[in-house]
């Protein structure tokens, strides 16, 4: 070997040490080693464009994270220098796999492919190159990528040793990159485990030892970790305290079935928890069976839920079951007598001796009503409207004839009761349903809503049996009530949504959720044409709660498209008062994850003073839930500011009878420029309904009202049209 080949190889040698010794190579930094190693090929090697590339996990070549032009080469692209996708160039990626480099002195006779040298080579001048996979443990990594625009000879055997030499180095630096990584990801991962509040622990399943388990086990069980950790899991309480089902999920798990549930337990020192488990079994790389058990202390969501449940089917105030519990149990019934009592003249007693009395004589009568069911074996008693309650009884357990009966009930109720220093005589209403001659026709709370209807303007004794005399005044009714139970069964109601913008900022922010029925005769129907009927008969409860879901639903696929959009729902005075709409709104929240603020239910501001200290509670407690409450048509009714102040109301809405005429009258520019004024001073959103001129929209934006709906905007759209409608006008992400 002639000198100067010496001299080139031992400068080659002292390259390749200076890449192994450099800090960069040493800290796994890819990208430092990578334009260290191509600065040093520049200087070393005769070449004219050297690139460095990696690879993704699919073998697709990305851009170049190192690129150099040399001897004054023109720059191009980088995506003209070699495909981006490789599994285009099967040829190519067989050459690197199976002989790790590929030496081309001619690229007129290139063995890589023909489809490179004339796509990629020939265009650019390239005469030679050379090409040198990165590998890790076979695994295909980079390339090395060497270019000669002008013929200097064939690469040499030393040159293509130290290219190679240069490559591994790269393959060792990403190594030593995944392996900090991978230490790193490691220590999170144990870091994160450490610190949960949830209970992770590993089993071994051949030896049934408990491998690993974090501080939380020691914090819910009260056992600490080290008292665990290489002992047998039938040392653990839920081995102990239920021995069966710890071999059955042993059992399960090692036929590679994962397990989950929930357990009562109790620590050592007697204190009761509940354990929501879930356990999978796994393989390691090393073909152990193992299984990861994850827990958590669910005692406070049981507690919620449990109370949840009490207040879903119980009257705070009277403690009697609710209505939908009340309706729940008559589903079951086939004969029997309800009985439904309604308190004449309850409203004007709230009136007069405020809500606390009103309260006192609401436990009165449920007193009353509990001894009376006690007395006579009536099986259930419920408050099921704000005056109202029910009575169920039995017919095998009657001992009096219902009309006897019915007689005693009232006299029971009537009986003169001192209430703070007044003598307070109850003016009750009865009405009677025998089961078993109206389930054939409606439903018995229908029938009796009907009943008490008479019964409450029955002069003397206000007792009104259900008849089919009674019945035939109500045929018309009923013909709209069967088609509306049709409707229901049948899908035939739909929901549209009208648009709510934004005044002040141009913009769609919300939609109100409006009915209608397709009748399969009358076609559409709007809610004037049966709201009245279904609320008389009680099937407003079933429509309010599809109307309820469907417009969550809708909400939840507007959440997942990126329309960020609040949802405006009406709820009759009936589901509002009806006992359960809490219980409904949870549930909907919880099963489509509603974002909070964003589901607004409307009520009219006259079914809102019904029942002021209910509504309060209510209105609380599904504002605490993160539902937003609206007063519907306000302006129509009679509500103050000193209730308006007491509920929590996100929003007014106002009456489309003072928008129709701002332009031509004095009065209801006066009368919205106050309902304006009065929002703001209690820091109320408002919103106008039924905007359909410019000049409405300018003088309602003008005195800074904050939102409107009408025809103006849009009318009311089926959902595909509503979100084109949104998307077409550029609505951006805020919530109302």
């Amino acid at each position: 070997m002639d000198l100067g080949n010496r001299v080139k190889t031992r400068n080659f040698q002292l390259v390749v040490e200076s890449v192994v010794n450099s800090p960069a190579k040493k800290r796994g930094d890819f990208l430092a080693t990578a334009e260290l190693i191509a600065d040093a090929l520049s200087e070393q090697l005769a070449v004219d464009c050297i690139s460095i590339w990696a690879f993704d996990n699919h073998q697709s070549l990305q851009y170049p994270i190192c690129l150099r032009y040399l001897h004054d080469t023109p720059a191009v692209n980088p995506a003209l220098i070699r495909p981006k996708h490789l599994d285009l160039l099967p040829h190519y990626l067989e050459q690197l796999y199976d002989h790790r480099l590929i030496v081309t002195n001619d690229i007129a006779t290139s063995p890589c492919s023909q489809d490179l040298a004339t796509n990629y080579f020939m265009p650019r001048g390239v005469v030679a190159s050379l090409d040198v996979s990165v590998r890790i443990n076979g695994h295909l990594e980079g390339v090395i990528c060497l270019e000669r625009m002008h013929s200097r000879g064939a690469w040499q055997e030393k040159e293509t040793n130290f290219v190679c030499q240069l490559a591994d180095q790269l393959a060792l630096t990403l190594a030593t990159q995944q392996s900090y990584q991978q230490q790193e990801l490691l220590t999170l991962f144990r870091s994160a485990l450490a610190q949960s509040d949830q209970i992770t622990m590993l089993v071994d399943l051949l030896s049934l030892t408990i491998s690993y388990v974090n501080r939380a086990h020691g914090e819910i069980t009260g056992t600490s970790a080290n008292k665990v950790i290489g002992n047998q899991v039938s040392q653990l309480s839920f081995f102990k305290q239920y021995p069966e089902l710890g071999d059955n999920i042993i059992t399960d798990l090692r036929n590679g079935n994962a397990s989950k549930g929930e357990v009562a337990l109790r620590r050592e020192d007697g204190k009761k928890y509940i354990l929501q488990y879930h356990i999978h079994p796994f393989v390691t790389e090393r073909g152990k069976p193992f299984a990861l058990v994850t827990a958590l202390d669910n005692s406070r969501d049981h507690f919620i839920r449990s109370e949840l449940e009490r207040l879903a089917w119980r009257c705070s105030l009277t403690n009697l079951y609710n209505r939908s519990y009340f309706n729940r149990t008559l589903e079951h019934c086939q004969q029997g007598y309800l009985i439904l009592i309604d308190l004449r003249g309850f409203k004007r007693f709230n009136d007069a001796y405020g809500h606390d009395q009103g309260d006192n004589l609401l436990i009165e009568m449920a007193r009353r009503l509990r001894s009376f069911a006690e007395i006579y074996g009536a099986n259930q008693v419920a408050r099921v409207g704000s005056d109202e309650f029910a009575l169920f009884i039995n017919e095998v357990k009657l001992s009096f004839d219902i009309k006897i009966l019915a007689h005693k009930l009232l006299a029971h109720l009537s009986q003169v009761l001192k209430i703070g220093r007044e003598q307070v005589t109850p003016k009750p209403a009865l009405a009677v349903v025998n089961l078993a001659e109206v389930l054939d026709v409606m439903s018995p709370m229908t029938c009796v809503d009907i009943a008490v209807q008479h019964a409450k303007r029955k002069q003397g004794q206000s007792i009104q049996f259900f008849t089919k005399d009674l019945l035939s005044n109500f045929q018309n009714d009923t013909d709209i009530e069967r088609e509306l139970q049709l409707a229901i069964r049948g899908r035939q109601f739909e929901l549209y949504y009208q648009p709510l913008m934004d005044l002040q900022e141009q913009r769609y922010i919300g939609a109100e959720a409006l009915i209608r029925w397709h009748h399969p005769s009358k076609g559409i129907l709007y809610p004037n044409s049966f709201i009245d009927i279904a609320e008389q008969t009680g099937l407003i409860a079933s429509i309010g709660a599809w109307v309820l879901e469907a417009s969550c639903r809708q909400l939840n696929l507007w959440q997942h498209k990126g329309l960020q959009l609040s949802m405006h729902v009406n709820v009759s005075a009936r589901q509002f008062f009806s006992g359960n709409l809490f219980e409904q709104v949870w549930h909907l929240m919880t099963r489509y994850h509603l974002a909070p603020r964003t589901l607004i239910l409307e009520i009219t501001e006259t079914e809102l003073m019904e029942d002021i200290k209910y509504a309060t509670n209510l209105c609380k407690e599904l504002t605490e839930l993160g539902v937003g409450l609206a007063i519907d048509d306000f302006g129509t009714g009679y509500s103050s500011m000193r209730y308006l102040k007491q509920f929590p109301i996100s929003k007014l809405k106002i009456d489309r009878s003072f928008i129709s005429d701002i332009s031509s009258s004095r009065e209801s520019r006066e009368i919205v420029s106050a309902i304006i004024a009065m929002a703001k001073a209690l820091n109320i959103s408002l919103t106008a309904e039924g905007v359909e001129t410019t000049e409405q929209e300018a003088f309602l934006a003008a005195n800074l009202c904050h939102q409107a709906q009408g025809f103006l905007y849009s009318p009311a759209l089926r959902d595909a049209d509503f979100t084109d409608f949104i998307k077409n006008h550029r609505l951006k992400p805020v919530i109302d």
